[in-house]
């Protein structure tokens, strides 16, 4: 009887979820996508830019013509900003610093005195073709494959960076820069340097590709501009489909961190009394500030924490994030330029520590440095961008190497010789090539390094003690592997429990409630634990901020309370994580608690709230609830349409569209999302259930066809057209999409109840036996 009430209910259960349409898929937006990432389900946040690949657009339409300079250069003078050069006389030994750095020459003018390639005829062979590097009359030029899969020569306009790569960027149609997929190997010969290589050396990247340097991933208006010049502006034109990019510099210069200089000169000539000195921004907070050393062999600050000001000022770049204004606003709040990312997959372990390039500000404010005052010109000087101290040095400025860089600490032989003359290499290089390390360095241990762009190394800054055990129950990395790789988790383990009689403890506690936060999102006893963590004030900020988002799946009375508090709260990261949490509660209930915050002071929890109320009844609400409304929407949209190069901005713009009853505008900005990158698997679910709700659902399903012809191993897009199917009344039809989507991604519980429904619907129809024998049983 149990089977046969079950059996009925099943039909009911998929025409419901098909009438009901499609999860709406929101998109982050700007910088904050630089590394493509698989979208693998229909969550408001969890589409990313590059769903998938194989499937993007080209930056700029099709050119089969050598492409050279047809533009002038980008520089424009930007009113209140003078340039590096009208600083150097006064502040004489920082500029000669600052010109030695990589800030200096993080974009120049390709000269023979900036390229570091070899284009004296290289040639390097990829994907099928070879590709050449030249020079003639003065100018370096490159045969790559195009747009359209041939090869065409391209003139070289701009060096990107010096160490330990250089890349390479070459003019576009419509105002565009784009980086070339090869790069310059500029390390030594001895460490596998000097040489030319792909960026996807193991893939096999070809024309059409989301990776293609000519696709709008590899764009350098926006992906790269800002953190490679000064005072950007990106200046794209939708309507033109043209950019008309604009610098105050071409490196970035001393006013990229200190804002512009204008005021500043103008002070020192009247020397007013103005505390500012007429600077935008005063980084003041290293000033008189001491470092007591303790019993225990670490430090402490003589003075109080710092503002957060400098880390800020860095974080703009130097950090995983979503642009929200252009340009960069000195001394304002960081949230008012950028909405930062949380540690979340695919860009952070769970335990907190970097998977996917994050630019080390989120995993410093982890930290139990930052959360002790230590800023980021503690350790690196800030105009050279050096380390103050060599190796282990700099860290010796406050942590005693009697105490610490001793084996009673870190239990490994002190000056160990290394075979073959390894002793300077890596511990992880020598450990791996099977030779005895050196003891290790500070940062092996405590700032576990990870490679990006093939042999760019980067180390962690979230000061971690290493935690094995945390390995062999929860499957995350450590760094005692990253030597000893040959070694299971458990090997360390152990080690580490006969040194201390114990598991070894950090500062951060979080790992395993972000482990199950990823696993079990909704299971009501982790709900409670991540009420604990958001609320717990010793935690740092954006571990709470990474927990209040959680919540958005568990909606619960007791998770809304610390939602509420969280809105209240003086750090704008907990604010605007806390309204990203609301959208999974009921309506009534987000705007209550919400709508005060649409006339935040930080532009980024604005727009936040706006997002979260976009379409919501704000009735029983005060008037001005309903114009602050208003007005934070078109701050919103604003954000979107400074990106509307973008497929994923156009998708936002469309989302928001159609909650506020613009469904002309939505279909417009959908279709212009597909323009841009026709692979992009969020916006063909939200626009077929556009069309679902306008009645359209035969234009959705021939959207949706379109989209699996060009993407068949998208599970989304087969679960999108099953429902729309069975909206049609075409179950029949229904049941392959809704069955290759589940075994597609057997993970998505979503997709496996709606396919068994669909089929328990049709073993109790007339149909049942011939669908069964067709499909065969699950």
């Amino acid at each position: 009887m149990a089977d046969s009430r079950l059996v009925r209910s099943w039909p009911i259960a998929v025409l419901t979820l098909a009438l009901l349409g499609l999860v709406v898929w929101r998109a982050p937006t700007s910088a904050s996508s630089r590394a493509p990432a698989d979208a693998s389900t229909a969550s408001a946040s969890g589409a990313k830019p590059g769903a998938a690949r194989g499937g993007a657009a080209e930056a700029s339409p099709a050119a089969t013509k050598l492409v050279g300079p047809a533009e002038r250069s980008p520089e424009r003078a930007a009113a209140g900003f003078v340039g590096s050069d009208r600083c150097a006389p006064c502040h004489a030994e920082e500029h000669a610093a600052w010109q030695g750095s990589q800030h200096a020459r993080a974009m120049q003018h390709a000269t023979a005195a900036t390229v570091l390639g070899n284009f004296d005829g290289a040639r390097l062979r990829y994907a099928g073709q070879v590709h050449r590097f030249d020079r003639q009359g003065g100018k370096y030029w490159v045969t790559t494959d195009g747009p359209d899969g041939q090869l065409h020569r391209y003139e070289v306009l701009y060096t990107f960076g010096v160490e330990p790569l250089q890349q390479y960027l070459v003019a576009g149609p419509g105002g565009r820069l784009q980086a070339l997929p090869f790069a310059w190997d500029a390390r030594p010969r001895p460490r596998g340097g000097q040489r030319w290589y792909h960026l996807h050396e193991r893939d096999d990247v070809r024309a059409g590709d989301v990776l293609h340097w000519t696709a709008a991933s590899q764009n350098w208006n926006h992906m790269c501009a800002e953190c490679h010049s000064t005072h950007v502006t990106k200046g794209y034109d939708a309507a033109a489909d043209h950019f008309t990019t604009t610098w105050s510099e071409i490196s970035v210069g001393c006013e990229g961190c200190h804002g512009g200089g204008a005021r500043h000169l103008d002070w020192t000539k009247a020397r007013t009394p103005d505390p500012s000195k007429g600077l935008d921004v005063r980084f003041d907070e290293r000033k008189d500030a001491t470092w007591t050393r303790l019993p225990s062999g670490t430090a402490q600050r003589a003075k109080s924490a710092s503002s957060g000001t400098e880390s800020a000022t860095c974080a703009f770049c130097h950090s995983r994030r979503e642009t929200l204004s252009q340009p960069f606003r000195h001394g304002a709040p960081l949230l008012d330029s950028v909405a930062l990312e949380l540690l979340t997959a695919p860009f952070y372990t769970p335990d907190g520590v970097m998977s996917d390039e994050v630019f080390t500000y989120g995993s410093f404010q982890q930290s139990k440095m930052a959360n002790a005052g230590v800023t980021c010109s503690d350790c690196h000087e800030p105009h050279s961008g050096r380390l103050r101290a060599e190796g282990s040095g700099v860290c010796a400025s406050c942590h005693d190497p009697a105490r610490f860089d001793v084996p009673a600490h870190h239990h490994h032989a002190a000056n160990a010789a290394a075979a073959d003359g390894a002793a300077a290499a890596d511990g992880a290089a020598a450990a791996n090539a099977g030779v005895t390390p050196a003891a290790p360095r500070c940062v092996d241990c405590h700032m576990p390094a990870r490679t990006y762009m093939g042999v760019d190394v980067r180390h962690d800054h979230g000061f971690r003690v290493p935690r094995p055990d945390l390995s062999v129950r929860l499957g995350i990395p450590n760094p005692c592997t990253d030597c000893h790789a040959q070694k299971p988790a458990s090997w360390p383990a152990d080690a580490v429990r006969a040194w201390l009689g114990r598991p070894a403890q950090g500062y951060q506690t979080y790992t395993e409630i972000f482990v199950l936060a990823r696993t079990a999102p909704g299971d009501p006893a982790v709900a409670a634990e991540l009420q604990r963590l958001a609320a717990d004030g010793a935690l740092p900020a954006i571990a709470r901020a990474t927990a209040l988002a959680s919540l958005r799946a568990a909606p619960t009375a007791a998770s809304l309370a610390v939602l509420r508090a969280a809105l209240a709260d003086p750090d704008p990261l907990l604010r605007r994580a806390a309204l990203s949490a609301l959208e999974g509660y009921d309506p009534r209930h987000a705007a209550a608690v919400a709508a005060p915050l649409l006339a935040d002071p930080v532009r980024g929890v604005r727009v936040e709230a706006a997002r979260v109320l976009a379409g919501v009844d704000l009735g029983a609400l005060p008037e001005r609830a309903a114009q602050e409304l208003d007005g934070a929407l078109r701050e919103y949209i604003a954000t979107q349409t400074l990106h509307a190069d973008r497929a994923e901005a156009q998708n936002n713009l469309g989302v928001i569209f159609t909650r506020t009853g613009k469904p002309r505008d939505a279909e417009h900005a959908y279709l212009a999302a597909l323009r841009i990158e026709p692979g992009y698997v969020p916006t063909y679910v939200n626009l077929a259930d556009l069309y679902r709700g306008l009645g359209r659902d035969a234009d959705g399903v021939a959207l949706l066809r379109r989209g699996i012809t060009r993407l068949p191993e998208q599970a989304e897009l087969l679960h999108s057209l099953g429902l729309a199917l069975v909206r049609q009344g075409h179950q029949e039809q229904a049941l392959e999409p809704l069955k290759r989507a589940a075994a597609l991604a057997p993970e998505q519980a979503r997709f496996q109840t709606v396919y068994q429904a669909a089929l328990a619907a049709m073993r109790s129809s007339p149909q049942a036996a011939h669908a069964q024998s067709r499909l065969g049983r699950p």
